[in-house]
């Protein structure tokens, strides 16, 4: 009880300040009190993966879950993009973007983050749970939308992107990444008139934004992942009897596609992305899931080919 009563006064005023403080960014941005960051530090390139004297066969940008809070890759987002780049060369990859932070400014980068990370460090992950709300409420999705829609450009254009090239933009997103993958579609199409695929691992979002300007989404799911699952419980518009939602039109529009990789869990060792836990045919979930997105994105070239669409 007394562990409880800790805890209670520990993280229950810091969630409160957390809940006033959240909009902050999105706002400042609206404002134009601040501009987004634009500069990586050193040693970081803009993109990894093929060559940036030609054009690759797409670009794929990582949105990662909530534990994303530097310019770096987390440890298990960068494990999937590790992957990624080793069994698709041909792509060019986008690790950098900080989906919970409209200003591209890193969480662990701040001084009183960094202080709060080797006292409490659950609060980092609270930080962008909070801002995953944020990018989803109706009053502030807008500008949170463009702000990271503009960012997402922005890291696109400095690693090479062509607007206009028609190089497919591939936004693969996990967990509450989702939420801004999906709001980024609009100012993406605006700024750089790209063909763009989304690839939900684990999706958490609300199904609100507006997926008409999206070729089409891949939802890669699991039966045991209790997470992606609540999302379509506590967001009335992933219901279907919210017809007009960004969702619900997509889906009647035949643009989303389910990928069943059970029986991934949404995190910890049994996760989409473990390296260890083993499938029956002997890959990982980790091998399993990085198969499944370059086989998607290989397929949608195939598909371009034999259309006869121009191919980069």
């Amino acid at each position: 009880m007394n562990d409880f009563l800790f805890w209670a006064c520990v993280i229950g005023p810091a969630l409160l300040a957390e809940a006033l403080l959240a909009r902050y960014e999105v706002l400042a941005y609206g404002a134009g009190w601040r501009a987004p960051a634009t500069e990586l530090p050193e040693g970081v390139p803009y993109a990894r993966g093929a060559d940036p004297d030609s054009p690759p066969a797409a670009y794929l940008v990582y949105l990662d879950g909530i534990g994303k809070r530097r310019v770096r890759d987390s440890r298990d987002g960068g494990q999937l993009v590790k992957a990624l780049i080793a069994g698709a060369p041909e792509l060019r990859v986008l690790g950098q973007v900080q989906p919970y932070s409209p200003l591209a400014d890193p969480l662990a980068d701040r001084p009183v983050w960094a202080w709060l990370r080797r006292r409490i460090g659950l609060l980092l992950f609270l930080h962008n749970v909070v801002q995953t709300f944020v990018a989803a409420d109706h009053r502030y999705r807008p500008l949170y939308n463009r702000a990271v829609g503009s960012q997402i450009a922005i890291q696109l254009r400095l690693a090479g992107y062509q607007p206009g090239s028609g190089v497919p933009v591939v936004l693969l997103s996990y967990s509450g990444g989702a939420q801004v993958a999906t709001g980024a579609v609009q100012e993406l199409h605006t700024q750089l008139r790209c063909p763009l695929l989304l690839i939900t691992l684990g999706g958490f979002h609300n199904g609100a934004n507006d997926l008409t300007h999206a070729e089409h989404l891949h939802r890669l799911t699991s039966a045991s992942d209790r997470i992606e699952r609540v999302g379509t419980w506590i967001f009335p518009q992933r219901w279907r009897l919210f017809r007009r939602s960004g969702w619900n039109r997509a889906e009647r529009a035949g643009k989303i596609t389910v990928h069943r990789l059970d029986p991934a869990t949404h995190v910890g060792p049994r996760s989409y992305i473990s390296p260890t836990a083993q499938l029956p045919d002997g890959r990982s979930h980790l091998d399993r899931t990085a198969d499944t997105v370059i086989a998607i994105i290989r397929a949608r070239q195939g598909t371009a080919a034999a259309q006869g669409d121009p191919l980069p």
